[in-house]
Protein backbone atom coordinates (compact mmCIF):
# COMPACT_ATOMS: atom_id res chain seq x y z
CA UNK A 1 0.00 0.00 0.00
CA UNK A 2 1.00 3.57 -0.89
CA UNK A 3 1.96 5.84 2.19
CA UNK A 4 -0.55 8.72 -0.01
CA UNK A 5 -3.95 8.36 0.98
CA UNK A 6 -5.88 5.85 -0.70
CA UNK A 7 -7.89 8.12 -3.28
CA UNK A 8 -10.32 6.03 -5.99
CA UNK A 9 -12.70 7.24 -8.64
CA UNK A 10 -15.59 6.12 -10.73
CA UNK A 11 -15.95 8.27 -13.94
CA UNK A 12 -18.85 6.54 -16.26
CA UNK A 13 -19.65 7.66 -19.42
CA UNK A 14 -23.19 9.48 -20.03
CA UNK A 15 -23.49 7.53 -22.64
CA UNK A 16 -26.80 5.66 -21.47
CA UNK A 17 -27.83 3.71 -18.51
CA UNK A 18 -25.69 2.05 -15.82
CA UNK A 19 -24.73 -1.40 -16.56
CA UNK A 20 -24.87 -3.70 -13.60
CA UNK A 21 -21.05 -3.97 -14.28
CA UNK A 22 -20.28 -0.40 -13.32
CA UNK A 23 -21.98 -0.94 -10.32
CA UNK A 24 -20.05 -3.53 -9.52
CA UNK A 25 -16.89 -1.89 -10.44
CA UNK A 26 -17.96 1.32 -8.21
CA UNK A 27 -18.73 -0.99 -5.36
CA UNK A 28 -15.62 -2.42 -5.08
CA UNK A 29 -13.64 0.98 -5.20
CA UNK A 30 -16.41 1.96 -2.78
CA UNK A 31 -15.53 -0.60 -0.35
CA UNK A 32 -11.77 -0.49 -1.41
CA UNK A 33 -11.58 3.58 -0.07
CA UNK A 34 -13.69 2.80 3.14
CA UNK A 35 -11.95 -0.32 4.28
CA UNK A 36 -8.72 2.61 3.92
CA UNK A 37 -10.56 5.87 5.09
CA UNK A 38 -9.42 6.94 2.05
CA UNK A 39 -11.70 9.59 -1.01
CA UNK A 40 -14.14 7.80 -3.47
CA UNK A 41 -14.25 10.52 -5.99
CA UNK A 42 -17.31 10.55 -8.61
CA UNK A 43 -15.98 11.93 -11.64
CA UNK A 44 -18.17 12.27 -15.21
CA UNK A 45 -16.20 11.15 -18.60
CA UNK A 46 -17.76 13.37 -21.10
CA UNK A 47 -15.42 13.72 -23.80
CA UNK A 48 -17.26 11.70 -26.32
CA UNK A 49 -20.04 14.38 -27.14
CA UNK A 50 -21.30 12.49 -30.04
CA UNK A 51 -22.19 9.36 -27.55
CA UNK A 52 -23.84 12.02 -25.09
CA UNK A 53 -27.44 10.57 -23.79
CA UNK A 54 -29.42 13.14 -21.88
CA UNK A 55 -30.48 12.19 -18.53
CA UNK A 56 -27.66 9.77 -18.15
CA UNK A 57 -25.32 11.42 -15.74
CA UNK A 58 -28.38 12.25 -13.45
CA UNK A 59 -29.22 8.64 -13.56
CA UNK A 60 -26.00 7.39 -12.52
CA UNK A 61 -26.57 9.89 -9.41
CA UNK A 62 -29.88 8.41 -8.27
CA UNK A 63 -28.63 4.69 -8.84
CA UNK A 64 -25.68 5.16 -6.48
CA UNK A 65 -28.31 6.77 -4.27
CA UNK A 66 -30.43 3.73 -4.01
CA UNK A 67 -27.61 1.50 -3.49
CA UNK A 68 -26.18 4.05 -0.93
CA UNK A 69 -23.45 3.70 -2.51
CA UNK A 70 -21.42 7.59 -1.08
CA UNK A 71 -18.74 9.65 -2.53
CA UNK A 72 -17.01 12.05 -1.03
CA UNK A 73 -16.41 14.32 -3.59
CA UNK A 74 -17.20 14.57 -7.49
CA UNK A 75 -19.88 15.65 -9.50
CA UNK A 76 -22.97 17.52 -7.33
CA UNK A 77 -20.71 16.33 -4.38
CA UNK A 78 -18.46 19.46 -4.67
CA UNK A 79 -14.30 19.39 -3.36
CA UNK A 80 -11.01 20.42 -4.14
CA UNK A 81 -9.76 19.02 -7.42
CA UNK A 82 -12.46 19.95 -9.77
CA UNK A 83 -14.16 20.50 -11.94
CA UNK A 84 -15.26 16.91 -12.09
CA UNK A 85 -17.25 16.93 -15.42
CA UNK A 86 -13.93 16.13 -18.11
CA UNK A 87 -15.95 18.37 -20.71
CA UNK A 88 -15.48 21.67 -18.00
CA UNK A 89 -11.81 21.01 -18.18
CA UNK A 90 -10.99 21.75 -21.94
CA UNK A 91 -8.18 24.52 -21.48
CA UNK A 92 -6.46 22.05 -18.43
CA UNK A 93 -5.82 19.29 -21.39
CA UNK A 94 -5.19 22.08 -23.91
CA UNK A 95 -2.10 22.61 -21.63
CA UNK A 96 -0.92 18.85 -21.25
CA UNK A 97 -1.55 18.30 -24.96
CA UNK A 98 0.87 21.22 -25.76
CA UNK A 99 3.32 19.54 -23.08
CA UNK A 100 3.50 16.25 -24.80
CA UNK A 101 3.86 18.09 -28.31
CA UNK A 102 7.00 20.12 -26.80
CA UNK A 103 8.66 17.53 -25.50
CA UNK A 104 7.91 15.24 -29.01
CA UNK A 105 6.04 12.62 -26.98
CA UNK A 106 3.29 13.36 -29.47
CA UNK A 107 2.58 15.10 -33.12
CA UNK A 108 -0.06 16.43 -34.97
CA UNK A 109 -1.73 14.07 -37.76
CA UNK A 110 -4.09 15.77 -40.41
CA UNK A 111 -5.09 12.15 -42.31
CA UNK A 112 -8.95 12.41 -43.20
CA UNK A 113 -11.20 9.89 -42.72
CA UNK A 114 -10.92 8.64 -46.36
CA UNK A 115 -7.14 8.28 -46.53
CA UNK A 116 -7.01 6.10 -43.48
CA UNK A 117 -9.55 4.44 -45.05
CA UNK A 118 -7.53 4.01 -47.52
CA UNK A 119 -4.53 3.14 -46.14
CA UNK A 120 -7.01 0.08 -44.42
CA UNK A 121 -7.55 -1.00 -47.77
CA UNK A 122 -3.90 -0.75 -48.77
CA UNK A 123 -2.12 -2.34 -46.00
CA UNK A 124 -3.75 -5.49 -43.98
CA UNK A 125 -4.37 -5.14 -40.24
CA UNK A 126 -3.27 -1.78 -40.71
CA UNK A 127 -2.16 0.36 -37.59
CA UNK A 128 -0.99 3.99 -37.15
CA UNK A 129 2.13 3.30 -35.25
CA UNK A 130 6.31 3.44 -35.60
CA UNK A 131 6.09 1.29 -38.90
CA UNK A 132 3.51 3.50 -40.89
CA UNK A 133 3.46 7.26 -39.43
CA UNK A 134 6.33 8.40 -41.46
CA UNK A 135 4.04 7.57 -44.66
CA UNK A 136 1.26 9.50 -43.35
CA UNK A 137 0.60 13.27 -42.92
CA UNK A 138 1.36 14.94 -39.90
CA UNK A 139 4.20 17.07 -38.14
CA UNK A 140 6.71 14.55 -38.75
CA UNK A 141 6.77 14.54 -42.42
CA UNK A 142 5.16 18.21 -42.91
CA UNK A 143 7.29 20.77 -42.39
CA UNK A 144 6.68 23.62 -39.33
CA UNK A 145 5.05 26.12 -42.33
CA UNK A 146 3.08 23.39 -43.71
CA UNK A 147 1.74 22.44 -40.38
CA UNK A 148 1.15 25.87 -39.21
CA UNK A 149 -0.40 26.82 -42.46
CA UNK A 150 -3.15 23.98 -42.40
CA UNK A 151 -4.04 24.59 -38.70
CA UNK A 152 -4.02 28.62 -39.47
CA UNK A 153 -6.38 27.31 -42.44
CA UNK A 154 -8.50 25.99 -40.46
CA UNK A 155 -7.61 22.37 -41.01
CA UNK A 156 -9.00 19.52 -38.71
CA UNK A 157 -6.45 17.48 -36.81
CA UNK A 158 -5.74 15.33 -34.00
CA UNK A 159 -2.98 14.73 -31.71
CA UNK A 160 -1.36 11.95 -31.99
CA UNK A 161 0.59 9.85 -28.68
CA UNK A 162 4.20 8.52 -29.74
CA UNK A 163 4.97 5.49 -29.05
CA UNK A 164 8.24 4.05 -28.80
CA UNK A 165 8.55 0.51 -30.70
CA UNK A 166 9.48 -3.02 -29.32
CA UNK A 167 9.35 -2.36 -25.70
CA UNK A 168 8.61 -4.58 -23.10
CA UNK A 169 5.87 -2.34 -20.67
CA UNK A 170 5.28 -3.47 -17.46
CA UNK A 171 1.71 -3.14 -16.02
CA UNK A 172 1.87 -3.91 -12.18
CA UNK A 173 -1.60 -5.39 -11.52
CA UNK A 174 -3.11 -5.80 -7.70
CA UNK A 175 -5.44 -8.73 -9.37
CA UNK A 176 -2.97 -10.15 -12.24
CA UNK A 177 0.48 -9.93 -11.34
CA UNK A 178 2.61 -8.19 -13.77
CA UNK A 179 1.37 -8.14 -17.29
CA UNK A 180 3.92 -7.39 -19.77
CA UNK A 181 3.10 -6.07 -23.54
CA UNK A 182 4.94 -5.18 -26.30
CA UNK A 183 4.72 -1.81 -27.20
CA UNK A 184 4.57 -2.51 -31.18
CA UNK A 185 1.63 -4.09 -30.55
CA UNK A 186 -0.17 -0.53 -29.74
CA UNK A 187 -1.21 2.03 -32.21
CA UNK A 188 -0.50 5.96 -31.44
CA UNK A 189 -3.49 6.30 -29.85
CA UNK A 190 -5.64 9.84 -30.52
CA UNK A 191 -4.85 12.14 -27.48
CA UNK A 192 -7.04 15.24 -28.95
CA UNK A 193 -9.47 16.16 -31.85
CA UNK A 194 -9.58 19.62 -32.83
CA UNK A 195 -12.93 18.89 -34.12
CA UNK A 196 -14.56 19.18 -30.93
CA UNK A 197 -11.49 20.95 -28.87
CA UNK A 198 -11.87 17.93 -26.47
CA UNK A 199 -9.60 14.82 -25.54
CA UNK A 200 -9.68 11.46 -25.80
CA UNK A 201 -10.34 9.17 -22.80
CA UNK A 202 -7.14 8.13 -22.77
CA UNK A 203 -5.53 11.72 -22.22
CA UNK A 204 -8.35 12.72 -19.97
CA UNK A 205 -8.16 9.94 -17.70
CA UNK A 206 -4.46 10.08 -17.13
CA UNK A 207 -4.47 13.44 -16.78
CA UNK A 208 -7.05 13.73 -14.06
CA UNK A 209 -6.23 10.48 -12.32
CA UNK A 210 -3.00 12.60 -11.72
CA UNK A 211 -4.69 16.19 -10.94
CA UNK A 212 -6.60 14.73 -8.43
CA UNK A 213 -4.01 12.34 -6.79
CA UNK A 214 -5.75 8.96 -7.82
CA UNK A 215 -3.93 6.36 -6.12
CA UNK A 216 -5.66 3.23 -6.96
CA UNK A 217 -7.54 2.26 -10.74
CA UNK A 218 -9.82 0.10 -10.04
CA UNK A 219 -11.58 -0.98 -12.97
CA UNK A 220 -13.05 -3.80 -15.40
CA UNK A 221 -11.20 -6.17 -17.08
CA UNK A 222 -12.28 -4.35 -20.84
CA UNK A 223 -9.61 -1.61 -20.02
CA UNK A 224 -6.51 -3.78 -19.40
CA UNK A 225 -5.56 -3.34 -22.94
CA UNK A 226 -5.39 -0.03 -22.53
CA UNK A 227 -3.36 0.37 -19.40
CA UNK A 228 0.02 -0.21 -21.29
CA UNK A 229 -0.78 3.24 -22.92
CA UNK A 230 -1.25 4.63 -19.64
CA UNK A 231 1.71 3.48 -18.11
CA UNK A 232 3.59 5.23 -21.14
CA UNK A 233 1.86 8.25 -20.81
CA UNK A 234 2.65 8.61 -17.20
CA UNK A 235 6.03 8.60 -18.34
CA UNK A 236 5.48 10.73 -20.99
CA UNK A 237 4.55 13.28 -18.74
CA UNK A 238 7.51 11.82 -15.88
CA UNK A 239 4.49 11.14 -13.47
CA UNK A 240 6.16 7.47 -12.36
CA UNK A 241 6.37 8.58 -9.24
CA UNK A 242 2.65 9.10 -8.76
CA UNK A 243 1.42 6.31 -10.83
CA UNK A 244 -1.80 4.70 -9.44
CA UNK A 245 -1.70 1.37 -8.72
CA UNK A 246 -4.27 -0.70 -11.21
CA UNK A 247 -6.56 -3.54 -10.04
CA UNK A 248 -8.40 -4.70 -13.47
CA UNK A 249 -11.64 -6.65 -12.11
CA UNK A 250 -13.17 -9.89 -14.15
CA UNK A 251 -15.41 -9.88 -17.16
CA UNK A 252 -19.41 -10.31 -15.83
CA UNK A 253 -20.11 -13.36 -18.17
CA UNK A 254 -23.46 -14.57 -19.53
CA UNK A 255 -25.33 -16.76 -17.37
CA UNK A 256 -25.18 -19.28 -19.65
CA UNK A 257 -22.84 -19.78 -22.49
CA UNK A 258 -19.77 -17.58 -23.57
CA UNK A 259 -19.36 -14.18 -23.49
CA UNK A 260 -20.12 -11.02 -21.53
CA UNK A 261 -23.21 -10.42 -20.24
CA UNK A 262 -25.25 -8.02 -22.12
CA UNK A 263 -29.03 -6.40 -21.92
CA UNK A 264 -30.07 -9.28 -24.82
CA UNK A 265 -29.26 -11.56 -21.86
CA UNK A 266 -31.71 -9.92 -18.97
CA UNK A 267 -34.39 -9.62 -21.79
CA UNK A 268 -34.49 -13.58 -22.79
CA UNK A 269 -34.00 -14.43 -19.53
CA UNK A 270 -36.05 -12.38 -17.62
CA UNK A 271 -33.50 -10.17 -14.95
CA UNK A 272 -32.31 -6.20 -15.22
CA UNK A 273 -29.18 -5.69 -16.00
CA UNK A 274 -29.62 -1.99 -14.93
CA UNK A 275 -30.11 -0.87 -11.56
CA UNK A 276 -32.97 1.48 -12.18
CA UNK A 277 -35.33 1.53 -14.65
CA UNK A 278 -34.44 3.36 -18.38
CA UNK A 279 -36.14 4.77 -20.89
CA UNK A 280 -34.33 5.88 -24.06
CA UNK A 281 -35.11 9.29 -25.08
CA UNK A 282 -34.67 8.31 -28.22
CA UNK A 283 -37.05 5.60 -28.89
CA UNK A 284 -38.91 5.38 -25.59
CA UNK A 285 -37.59 1.75 -25.14
CA UNK A 286 -38.02 0.93 -21.36
CA UNK A 287 -35.51 -1.28 -19.89
CA UNK A 288 -36.21 -3.08 -16.51
CA UNK A 289 -34.17 -2.02 -13.20
CA UNK A 290 -33.40 -3.62 -10.28
CA UNK A 291 -35.48 -0.91 -8.07
CA UNK A 292 -38.61 -1.44 -10.20
CA UNK A 293 -38.33 -5.34 -10.20
CA UNK A 294 -38.31 -5.42 -6.35
CA UNK A 295 -34.52 -5.97 -5.53
CA UNK A 296 -33.94 -4.21 -2.16
CA UNK A 297 -30.63 -2.32 -2.56
CA UNK A 298 -28.82 -4.55 0.13
CA UNK A 299 -29.69 -7.73 -1.87
CA UNK A 300 -27.99 -5.97 -5.13
CA UNK A 301 -24.50 -4.82 -3.27
CA UNK A 302 -24.19 -8.44 -1.66
CA UNK A 303 -25.17 -10.01 -4.46
CA UNK A 304 -22.41 -8.34 -6.93
CA UNK A 305 -19.63 -8.25 -4.00
CA UNK A 306 -19.37 -11.94 -4.63
CA UNK A 307 -19.64 -11.97 -8.46
CA UNK A 308 -15.39 -11.94 -9.05
CA UNK A 309 -14.40 -11.66 -4.80
CA UNK A 310 -14.75 -14.10 -2.01
CA UNK A 311 -13.91 -13.23 1.49
CA UNK A 312 -12.03 -16.22 2.36
CA UNK A 313 -14.69 -17.90 4.16
CA UNK A 314 -18.57 -19.69 3.31
CA UNK A 315 -19.74 -16.47 5.03
CA UNK A 316 -22.67 -15.05 1.93
CA UNK A 317 -24.78 -13.02 3.77
CA UNK A 318 -22.67 -9.82 4.59
CA UNK A 319 -23.57 -6.86 5.63
CA UNK A 320 -22.14 -2.97 4.02
CA UNK A 321 -19.73 -2.68 7.04
CA UNK A 322 -18.82 -6.74 7.13
CA UNK A 323 -18.15 -6.35 3.30
CA UNK A 324 -15.50 -3.27 3.70
CA UNK A 325 -14.17 -5.60 6.71
CA UNK A 326 -13.56 -8.28 4.48
CA UNK A 327 -13.01 -6.66 1.15
CA UNK A 328 -9.61 -7.59 -0.67
CA UNK A 329 -8.36 -6.89 -3.88
CA UNK A 330 -6.11 -10.30 -3.81
CA UNK A 331 -9.23 -11.98 -3.28
CA UNK A 332 -10.40 -11.09 -6.52
CA UNK A 333 -10.63 -13.78 -9.72
CA UNK A 334 -8.81 -13.37 -12.73
CA UNK A 335 -11.30 -15.33 -14.51
CA UNK A 336 -15.14 -13.56 -15.11
CA UNK A 337 -17.57 -14.13 -13.54
CA UNK A 338 -20.87 -16.10 -14.29
CA UNK A 339 -24.08 -13.82 -13.59
CA UNK A 340 -25.97 -16.14 -11.71
CA UNK A 341 -29.43 -13.90 -11.48
CA UNK A 342 -31.10 -16.81 -9.71
CA UNK A 343 -28.81 -16.19 -7.02
CA UNK A 344 -29.50 -12.60 -6.84
CA UNK A 345 -33.53 -13.87 -6.42
CA UNK A 346 -31.68 -15.97 -3.37
CA UNK A 347 -30.11 -13.47 -1.83
CA UNK A 348 -33.07 -10.76 -2.00
CA UNK A 349 -35.56 -13.32 -0.39
CA UNK A 350 -32.47 -13.83 2.42
CA UNK A 351 -32.99 -9.71 2.75
CA UNK A 352 -36.70 -9.77 3.24
CA UNK A 353 -36.69 -12.79 6.17
CA UNK A 354 -33.81 -10.26 7.89
CA UNK A 355 -35.59 -7.26 7.62
CA UNK A 356 -38.16 -6.02 10.45
CA UNK A 357 -41.58 -7.52 9.46
CA UNK A 358 -42.52 -3.18 10.28
CA UNK A 359 -40.14 -2.47 7.52
CA UNK A 360 -41.34 -4.94 5.12
CA UNK A 361 -44.92 -3.59 5.94
CA UNK A 362 -44.31 0.08 5.06
CA UNK A 363 -43.22 -1.07 1.57
CA UNK A 364 -46.12 -3.48 0.74
CA UNK A 365 -48.38 -0.22 1.97
CA UNK A 366 -48.26 0.99 -1.58
CA UNK A 367 -49.13 -2.35 -2.75
CA UNK A 368 -52.10 -2.62 -1.04
CA UNK A 369 -53.08 1.05 -1.67
CA UNK A 370 -53.04 0.23 -5.34
CA UNK A 371 -55.54 -3.00 -4.67
CA UNK A 372 -57.80 -0.56 -3.14
CA UNK A 373 -56.80 -1.80 0.31
CA UNK A 374 -56.51 0.50 3.45
CA UNK A 375 -56.00 -1.73 6.36
CA UNK A 376 -54.62 -1.27 10.23
CA UNK A 377 -51.25 -1.16 10.18
CA UNK A 378 -50.70 -3.62 12.77
CA UNK A 379 -52.70 -6.00 11.00
CA UNK A 380 -50.14 -5.31 7.97
CA UNK A 381 -47.10 -6.16 10.04
CA UNK A 382 -48.86 -9.47 11.87
CA UNK A 383 -49.66 -10.74 7.79
CA UNK A 384 -46.13 -9.68 6.80
CA UNK A 385 -44.85 -11.75 9.63
CA UNK A 386 -46.90 -15.38 8.52
CA UNK A 387 -46.29 -15.15 5.00
CA UNK A 388 -42.55 -13.12 3.77
CA UNK A 389 -40.83 -16.65 4.37
CA UNK A 390 -42.96 -17.52 1.27
CA UNK A 391 -41.57 -14.64 -0.88
CA UNK A 392 -38.64 -13.66 -3.04
CA UNK A 393 -39.84 -9.72 -3.28
CA UNK A 394 -42.24 -7.17 -1.75
CA UNK A 395 -44.58 -7.13 -4.35
CA UNK A 396 -44.84 -11.41 -4.27
CA UNK A 397 -46.61 -10.52 -0.54
CA UNK A 398 -50.13 -9.88 -3.07
CA UNK A 399 -50.27 -13.33 -4.24
CA UNK A 400 -49.33 -14.96 -1.01
CA UNK A 401 -51.58 -13.23 1.11
CA UNK A 402 -53.77 -10.78 -0.49
CA UNK A 403 -56.99 -13.47 0.70
CA UNK A 404 -56.24 -11.28 4.32
CA UNK A 405 -57.37 -8.49 2.90
CA UNK A 406 -60.37 -10.07 0.27
CA UNK A 407 -62.22 -12.60 0.82
CA UNK A 408 -62.44 -15.16 -1.71
CA UNK A 409 -64.81 -14.80 -4.39
CA UNK A 410 -64.37 -18.33 -5.89
CA UNK A 411 -63.19 -21.43 -4.49
CA UNK A 412 -60.24 -23.28 -6.96
CA UNK A 413 -61.71 -26.35 -8.90
CA UNK A 414 -59.17 -28.88 -7.86
CA UNK A 415 -58.67 -27.77 -4.18
CA UNK A 416 -62.33 -28.31 -3.99
CA UNK A 417 -62.60 -31.71 -6.04
CA UNK A 418 -59.57 -32.88 -2.93
CA UNK A 419 -60.71 -31.39 -0.15
CA UNK A 420 -64.29 -30.36 -0.34
CA UNK A 421 -65.78 -33.75 1.06
CA UNK A 422 -69.63 -35.05 0.78
CA UNK A 423 -69.82 -34.00 4.66
CA UNK A 424 -67.80 -30.84 4.85
CA UNK A 425 -70.82 -28.70 5.21
CA UNK A 426 -72.25 -30.02 7.52
CA UNK A 427 -68.91 -30.08 9.64
CA UNK A 428 -68.12 -26.40 8.77
CA UNK A 429 -71.64 -25.45 9.70
CA UNK A 430 -70.52 -27.08 13.43
CA UNK A 431 -67.15 -25.64 13.23
CA UNK A 432 -68.26 -21.98 12.58
CA UNK A 433 -71.01 -22.45 15.55
CA UNK A 434 -67.54 -23.98 17.59
CA UNK A 435 -65.43 -21.34 16.50
CA UNK A 436 -68.32 -18.50 17.68
CA UNK A 437 -68.56 -19.86 21.45
CA UNK A 438 -64.94 -19.31 21.59
CA UNK A 439 -64.41 -16.03 23.47
CA UNK A 440 -60.74 -15.40 23.44
CA UNK A 441 -60.19 -15.87 19.68
CA UNK A 442 -56.24 -15.80 19.64
CA UNK A 443 -54.58 -18.67 17.66
CA UNK A 444 -53.89 -20.84 20.22
CA UNK A 445 -56.90 -20.41 21.83
CA UNK A 446 -58.57 -21.98 18.87
CA UNK A 447 -56.52 -24.51 18.54
CA UNK A 448 -56.96 -26.00 21.74
CA UNK A 449 -60.95 -25.94 21.25
CA UNK A 450 -61.37 -26.95 17.85
CA UNK A 451 -58.73 -29.95 17.89
CA UNK A 452 -60.42 -31.27 21.28
CA UNK A 453 -63.91 -30.52 19.23
CA UNK A 454 -62.42 -33.02 16.79
CA UNK A 455 -61.43 -35.14 18.70
CA UNK A 456 -64.61 -35.69 20.51
CA UNK A 457 -66.49 -36.19 17.10
CA UNK A 458 -63.85 -38.17 16.24
CA UNK A 459 -63.46 -35.88 12.69
CA UNK A 460 -60.13 -36.49 10.68
CA UNK A 461 -58.12 -33.64 11.32
CA UNK A 462 -56.87 -33.37 7.48
CA UNK A 463 -60.04 -33.46 6.79
CA UNK A 464 -61.44 -30.13 8.62
CA UNK A 465 -58.29 -28.04 8.16
CA UNK A 466 -58.47 -28.70 4.66
CA UNK A 467 -62.16 -27.91 4.08
CA UNK A 468 -61.57 -25.12 6.95
CA UNK A 469 -58.05 -23.32 4.49
CA UNK A 470 -60.35 -23.59 1.51
CA UNK A 471 -63.30 -21.70 2.83
CA UNK A 472 -60.86 -18.79 4.20
CA UNK A 473 -58.69 -18.54 1.49
CA UNK A 474 -60.33 -19.93 -1.61
CA UNK A 475 -57.09 -22.49 -2.17
CA UNK A 476 -54.89 -25.14 -0.42
CA UNK A 477 -51.89 -22.19 0.70
CA UNK A 478 -51.17 -20.36 3.23
CA UNK A 479 -49.51 -20.64 6.71
CA UNK A 480 -50.94 -22.08 9.82
CA UNK A 481 -54.73 -21.69 9.83
CA UNK A 482 -55.72 -20.43 13.25
CA UNK A 483 -52.85 -17.46 12.77
CA UNK A 484 -55.17 -17.02 9.11
CA UNK A 485 -58.32 -17.33 11.31
CA UNK A 486 -56.78 -15.15 14.27
CA UNK A 487 -55.92 -12.37 11.41
CA UNK A 488 -59.16 -12.15 10.04
CA UNK A 489 -60.96 -11.86 13.38
CA UNK A 490 -64.09 -13.91 14.42
CA UNK A 491 -66.64 -12.10 12.29
CA UNK A 492 -64.69 -12.40 9.24
CA UNK A 493 -63.97 -16.37 10.03
CA UNK A 494 -67.59 -16.49 10.46
CA UNK A 495 -68.52 -14.73 7.14
CA UNK A 496 -66.14 -16.70 5.34
CA UNK A 497 -66.75 -20.48 6.44
CA UNK A 498 -70.92 -19.32 5.82
CA UNK A 499 -70.49 -18.47 1.76
CA UNK A 500 -68.33 -21.60 1.65
CA UNK A 501 -70.84 -23.45 2.79
CA UNK A 502 -73.74 -21.56 0.61
CA UNK A 503 -71.32 -21.66 -2.48
CA UNK A 504 -69.57 -25.54 -2.04
CA UNK A 505 -72.79 -27.03 -0.19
Amino acid sequence: MSDRNVRVRFAPSPTGPLHIGGVRTALYNYLFARQHNGKFIFRIEDTDSQRFVQGAEEYNIESFKWLNIHFDEGVTYGGEYGPYRQSERREIYKKYVQVLLDNQKAYIAFDTPQELEAKRTEITNFQYDASTRLAMRNSLTLSKEEVDTLITSGRQYVVRFKVEPNEDVHVKDLIRGDVVINSSVLDDKVLFKSADELPTYHLANIVDDHLMEITHVIRGEEWLPSAPLHVLLYRAFGWEDTMPAFAHLPLLLKPEGNGKLSKRDGDRLGFPVFPLQWKDPKTGDISSGYRESGYLPEAVNNFLALLGWNPGNDQEIMSMDEMIQLFDLARCSKSGAKFDYKKGIWFNHQYIQQKPNEEIAEMFLPILKEKGIDAPFDKVVAVVAFTKERVNFVYELWDAAGFFFVAPQSYDEKTVKKRWKEDSAVQMAELADVLNSITDFSAAEQERVVMSWIADKGYHTGNIMNAFRLALVGEGKGPHMFDISNVLGKEETLTRLQRAIEVLK
